[in-house]
């Protein structure tokens, strides 16, 4: 089975400050000791953990109240932030923005059913609804329907011009669309487990990564 596809959030702007937070690395080479072949999982240990939990919470603190809140001095943290994002774990760093601040009254649950499976209508389907901006996630999915998508817009006049669009541009055998009512609970931070993570000091971690710490 082919992975969902996943849209980018077109609310969630990357942030473009003139002067970027210290420990942005902006060099397209990764870190020497980088080893492609191993996997990110195997590198990070409980130190890499904490600082994604609180680059995730909040990606403008400074690298020195980094270092301070995960025990390291500035140099390993800032090595530590590099690493994370050369090897796609920290995927990008983005202003969040309240919906209702621009103008975003409603958002939907739209579910899809195919007029057809193949490559070639799935190509015109994904095309689609990349080029909509209304559209902020789209899934494929098992079961009785094919694909979901969260749609944000201002209100119903502007569904329903969506709507329109969407049916127009691609055949689809079923659409049902569900509003929501009220939003309960919202969060970008993704729940880190630890299994994903080593702890520190067990066999096989190298000198370095403990002695740059100290």
């Amino acid at each position: 089975m082919l992975p969902p596809l996943l849209l980018p959030h077109p609310l969630h702007l990357p942030c473009q400050p003139s002067h970027a937070p210290p420990w942005v690395d902006r060099s397209p080479a990764p870190p020497a000791d980088f080893r492609p072949n191993q996997g990110a999982q195997a590198m990070m240990d409980e130190i890499d953990r904490k600082l994604l939990t609180l680059l995730q919470e909040d990606a403008s603190l400074s690298l020195a109240q980094l270092a301070e809140r995960v025990g390291l001095s500035s140099t390993p943290c800032w090595k530590r932030v590099q690493k994370l994002e050369a090897r796609g774990v920290l995927a990008r760093r983005v202003a969040l923005v309240a919906p209702e601040k621009v103008g975003v009254g409603l958002i939907v649950f739209v579910a899809i059913e195919a007029a057809d499976h193949s490559p070639e209508w799935l190509d015109r389907f994904a095309r689609t609804v990349a080029a909509m901006p209304e559209v902020m996630e789209v899934y494929r999915m098992a079961g009785e329907i094919d694909y979901m998508l969260r749609v944000a817009v201002a209100d119903m006049a502007a569904f329903d011009i969506f709507y329109k669009s969407l049916i127009a541009a691609v055949p689809l055998r079923n659409v049902t669309s569900r509003f929501a009512m009220e939003r309960i609970k919202h969060t970008t931070a993704y729940p880190l487990q630890r299994s994903a993570f080593r702890d520190r000091g067990q066999p096989g971690e190298r000198a370095s990564d403990t002695e740059e710490e100290e």
